[in-house]
């Protein structure tokens, strides 16, 4: 079986337009006598009697980026040091997504995090994050502590 050689129930074979006056599509082929619309080459695409255009009459508003990834978690380092001030249990266990979920520090919606590496540290601590910056790798590793990518 091949997909050129497959036959179609409902094929009705294409009226040829122009071909004589006996082919109810002879001489003027369906396009009527004269103007624009008879010619060929001319297609008048959103065009409303001069009426103004609908896609000209609506403002043009904002931009969506294809790159933005809206289910990532964006969190600082100065942000984790708050976290381990307030609440020292944070260091014992290892800081991740789940734990800063169940501590209502961060939305449910989110899937992933990045740690990014405004602020400074005092703490050493180990932390799950699926990305991370330079300069946030940089500080966390020089206190001591871990960063453990999650793929």
């Amino acid at each position: 079986m091949f997909l050129n050689k497959l036959k179609s129930k409902n094929s009705k074979s294409k009226k040829r337009l122009g071909r004589g006056i006996g082919s109810t599509k002879g001489k003027t082929s369906g396009r009527g006598h004269k103007g624009q619309k008879s010619r060929s080459g001319v297609a008048i695409k959103s065009f409303e009697g001069g009426q103004m255009p609908i896609y000209r009459r609506l403002p043009k508003r904002g931009f969506k980026s294809i790159k933005t990834n809206h289910n990532t978690a964006l969190i600082n380092i100065s942000r984790i040091q708050e976290i381990i001030n307030k609440q020292k249990k944070v260091i014992d266990s290892k800081i991740n997504l789940l734990n800063l979920k169940k501590l209502k520090l961060i939305n449910n919606k989110y899937t992933k995090l990045k740690l990014l590496g405004s602020g400074e540290i005092k703490d050493k601590f180990d932390i799950e994050v699926n990305y991370v910056s330079k300069s946030a790798k940089q500080k966390v590793e020089k206190l001591g502590g871990k960063i453990t990518l999650i793929k």
